[in-house]
């Protein structure tokens, strides 16, 4: 019944976009007409309703038995067709017993014994399972298409002294090529250019940018965020970097394990043993029976295999898992498919990423110290207000400089130091240490040992100060590791491209148990290997493209949505919308209240469908009985798999 999520968990990578074979009830998983969809179920409902008034006001057509049979016939085979051919196909593959088998056998047998109705409702109610399953759940993954809005499409090659944008893939290795600011390198290759400033969250995760001076390589995926530079290729597209990226992810893609259900489990063993049941309920009376009477012991046989038909599991379990889909939507967490809520519920290791995860990934000014009692701050801002770094523009977000009051002229910026400027007449330096030692400043030795980005300022060739950037730590960052651990999570990890400093920094203030950094793609993987070594359940949260191989192998991924790569969201299992990393603590309570709901309603349906089957056995239930058992049962677990979307329980 539930195929549908194991093939999209495959169809993230592209040899694994195929077309679900068991396409029940008509549901199909493209974007199609949505009448389509619920048509067949509709078409049954109004004929099953008609010809039940019909026969509640026993109209003389009804009295035909074959004009009935025609009727309830044609009410069936809308949602009984899919269930019998499915179960023909499993047959051909040597699969006997299964949920398809089970609900052929059990239709078919009420259309034996007469009660037309019963098979009709049966199958619909089959059919409603499974389009509110598919409703629920993200119908097409689709391949690695969300990469390509990272990959540059051209790349703006010097051929015979002219630019031509031509694809990555043709541009040959020695080649010249330009990149704009804003734009993103294509290729590997050798900056030819004085230096430009580069975002390179998309390979390294890292959160701060990267000054790449000439001589220097630049990687293919990374963005220019300086001024227009020329690089010589060094690199053919298919060794680079972001192609590397591209098959760890779907060779990652590939090693994500498979996982089936309990109620398709559960089928595999209930169905023989059912069956085998009901043909000794015909059979076994004849070597003991003084009067045996064939018929009479084979009605017995339908009606338990009536009885024996699930539908209080084939509705409720699926509309379980929709409830708690439904209610994780409402808090703004995205699950791709009832298996992961599933898988939730079973996480022993949590790893994280640190930038746009655990923190901001945006500077902000941490703090601020002024050697002396000038107020350097607005100097610096002023003067900042020149460059479009991002440090600069935290500065300048910080304390907004008043153009009024401070009159900059002379800006000098220095490639790869920072800025020097004259400020109401007076010489300003503003930048890093490279700048203050090349100046002759003079300032504290232990300045240089703080692991934040610094900028340091002078004025007229004096140390006035310091401000301390760095990428701070969401407001729930504290709360979502601490509730993780009271949700049982026994290993929480920290996985960054970041300077290994600022990550074990972070670490030690989120309590987090380890933490790696100075991680590229390839090494988050290789640490996600390691920690799947111990057999336990390990859920992966991150926001980047450099984060996707990690996610897609990690036996459940999670992304945060909000400021995440498309790659990432469209490779996760679970999306956090928000980018709350405490939705991941509301996530597992989700999971775990649906788990125990959709266990109370498969106690609560095998308790009195097994006491109904007994009687049945027995010849003390008649068919009304086996209705209620049937259609009863299954309305009490709806009524309680609803309940999820009402419930408090994960605030």
């Amino acid at each position: 019944m539930l195929h549908s999520e194991d093939l999209q968990r495959e169809s993230c990578c592209s040899h694994h976009h195929e077309q679900d074979t068991h396409d029940h009830c008509h549901c199909s998983h493209s974007e199609s007409a949505s009448w389509k969809l619920y048509f067949p179920a509709a078409f049954s409902f109004l004929l099953l309703l008609l010809g039940l008034i019909a026969d509640a006001l026993a109209f003389p057509c009804f009295s035909q038995a074959y004009f009935r049979l025609f009727y309830y016939l044609l009410a069936y085979l809308p949602v009984g067709y899919p269930i019998l051919r499915d179960a023909l196909g499993e047959m051909r593959h040597k699969d006997f017993f299964n949920e398809f088998s089970l609900m052929g056998l059990a239709t078919v047998g009420a259309f034996v014994i007469g009660e037309y109705p019963e098979a009709v409702g049966v199958a619909l109610f089959y059919c409603i399972g499974e389009l509110f399953q598919n409703h629920a759940v993200n119908r097409a993954r689709g391949n690695i298409k969300a990469l390509l809005d990272v990959r540059p499409g051209m790349a703006r090659v010097l051929r015979e002294g002219k630019y031509w944008e031509l694809p990555p893939e043709t541009v040959a290795v020695g080649e010249i090529i330009q990149l704009r600011a804003g734009e993103k390198a294509p290729l590997d290759a050798v900056m030819l250019s004085e230096a430009s400033s580069f975002n390179t969250a998309a390979l390294t995760g890292e959160s701060r940018p990267l000054t790449i001076r000439r001589g220097e390589r630049v990687l293919a995926g990374m963005l220019n965020e300086g001024s227009v530079i020329e690089m010589q290729v060094d690199k053919p597209f298919a060794d680079t970097s972001l192609a590397k990226i591209l098959d760890l992810l779907e060779h990652a893609a590939s090693r994500k394990p498979r996982t089936e259900l309990f109620i398709r489990k559960f089928a595999r063993i209930y169905t023989p043993v059912v069956f085998a049941l009901a043909v000794l309920i015909t059979l076994l009376p004849m070597i003991f029976a003084e009067h045996y009477v064939f018929s009479e012991w084979f009605y017995r046989a339908l009606v338990f295999l009536v009885l024996s038909c699930p539908c209080a599991l084939v509705i409720s379990i699926p509309l379980g898992y929709f409830g708690g889909i439904g209610l994780a939507s409402r808090k703004g967490i995205l699950v791709k498919g009832a298996n992961f809520l599933e898988q939730l519920t079973q996480v022993h290791s949590i790893a994280l990423d640190k930038t746009g995860t655990l923190t901001q990934g945006v500077f902000k000014v941490q703090e601020v110290e002024a050697a002396g009692d000038v107020p350097f701050v607005d100097w610096v801002a002023a003067v900042e207000a020149h460059s479009n770094h991002p440090v600069a523009k935290a500065v300048v977000e910080y304390c907004a400089p008043d153009p009024e009051r401070f009159r900059v002229e002379d800006v000098r910026e220095i490639a790869g130091q920072g800025l020097t400027a004259r400020v109401n007449g007076c010489e300003v330096a503003v930048g890093n240490a490279r700048l203050m030692h090349s100046l002759g400043v003079v300032y504290d030795a232990a300045i240089d040992e703080r692991v934040e980005t610094l900028v340091l300022a002078a004025s007229e060739g004096v140390f006035a100060g310091y401000i301390s950037i760095a990428d701070s730590e969401k407001e729930d960052a504290q709360e979502a590791v601490e509730g993780m651990r009271r949700c049982g999570v026994e290993r929480i990890v920290m996985l960054s491209g970041d300077r290994e400093s600022i990550v074990r920094q972070c670490a030690q203030k989120l309590r987090v148990d380890e933490a790696y950094g100075e991680l590229l793609p390839e090494d988050k993987l290789r640490h996600i290997e390691a920690l799947k070594a111990d057999g336990k359940k390990l859920a992966f949260v991150g926001d980047g493209i450099n984060d996707a191989p990690a996610l897609a192998a990690s036996d459940l991924g999670i992304a945060m949505g909000g400021m995440g790569s498309d790659a990432a969201i469209e490779i996760a299992d679970i999306v956090i919308q928000s980018d709350r990393p405490y939705k991941i603590v509301q996530a597992i309570r989700i999971a775990r209240l649906t788990r125990s709901v959709v266990l109370q309603n498969i106690v609560f349906a095998l308790s009195v469908k097994f006491l109904v089957l007994l009687l049945g056995a027995l010849g003390l239930a008649s068919m009304w009985m086996a209705v209620f058992a049937d259609v009863g049962v299954a309305l009490i677990a709806i009524l309680n798999a609803v309940r999820i979307l009402y419930s408090r329980a994960s605030d």
